[in-house]
């Protein structure tokens, strides 16, 4: 099934396959640069998969050959006033990114081009980025008398430390898809015509895992990231996990040196 929210700007598609949605930024003439409608489209979807009990697995794919995102429209805000920036623009991309990021299920990003400035922020909410070894990446803000505005100063930190993250964001540093792997900002990185090829690897591996498990492991995670005790949370997360059928079963297909059959409850 396909739902497709379309905007005067463009559009955000979301198929879904069985277990798998994938979200896809859908204004390849403008290299998938992001505007308000868009924002509310994605939102729109985020949603929907939020309350989702059968889709296991979200992608977020750009379309077309040259950018997975190349950012903000400029044109949308560069004559904002600065109320408007930041009601309108600026709140807006922080809570439809900290829904992606909220997700319950991971969340891959495939660059199979560039993404900059809010591209890459986009990418940064998502668990799992997997990027084409020539993509770039970037967050040029400082360049255009700004500052990055969707989480990028705070994300980019988590995943590649003050330092580097001030290389990319003060000396407007572009690193490619090898570096960004090398710096952990990437989570795998492969030849353009390899890549389709890692995220259907990584999309498999998490789709074997019993789908409540997967989900509060990456709960977990981000809780721990942001100073909660895994001493309290795991003892609690356990004994939530121990009352599912997909527990018993991953019990006994281990016993029977089988494949487990997972339901999700």
């Amino acid at each position: 099934m396909t739902v497709t929210a379309i905007s005067a700007t463009g559009a955000v598609r979301l198929d879904r396959d069985e277990h798998v949605a994938t979200l896809t930024l859908d204004r390849a003439a403008k290299r998938n640069a992001l505007t308000p409608e868009m924002l509310r489209a994605l939102d729109a979807h985020l949603v929907a998969l939020g309350e989702d009990r059968e889709t296991r697995v979200v992608i977020i794919r750009g379309a077309g050959e040259r950018a997975f995102c190349a950012g903000a429209d400029i044109d949308r805000f560069a004559a904002l006033g600065a109320v408007d920036m930041w009601r309108s623009w600026i709140v807006l991309g922080h809570t439809v990114f900290d829904r992606l990021a909220a997700l319950p299920q991971p969340v891959i990003a495939v660059l199979h081009g560039n993404a900059f400035g809010g591209g890459l922020e986009l990418a940064l909410a998502a668990d799992f980025r997997v990027i084409a070894d020539e993509a770039r990446v970037g967050l040029p803000e400082a360049g255009l008398g700004t500052v990055p505005g969707w989480g990028g100063t705070e994300r980019l930190v988590e995943v590649v430390g003050r330092a580097r993250a001030k290389d990319i964001v003060l000396a407007r540093t572009v690193i490619d898809g090898r570096t960004a792997l090398a710096w952990g900002l990437a989570s795998r990185c492969a030849p353009a015509a390899e890549l389709d090829a890692a995220v259907d690897d990584l999309t498999a591996a998490l789709l074997a895992g019993a789908p409540v498990a997967v989900q509060v492991a990456k709960q977990l995670i981000d809780a721990a990231a942001d100073g909660a005790p895994s001493r309290v949370l795991e003892p609690l997360a356990g004994a939530l996990t121990a009352t599912t059928t997909d527990l018993a079963e991953g019990v006994a297909a281990f016993r029977a040196r089988r494949p487990a059959a997972f339901q999700g409850h």
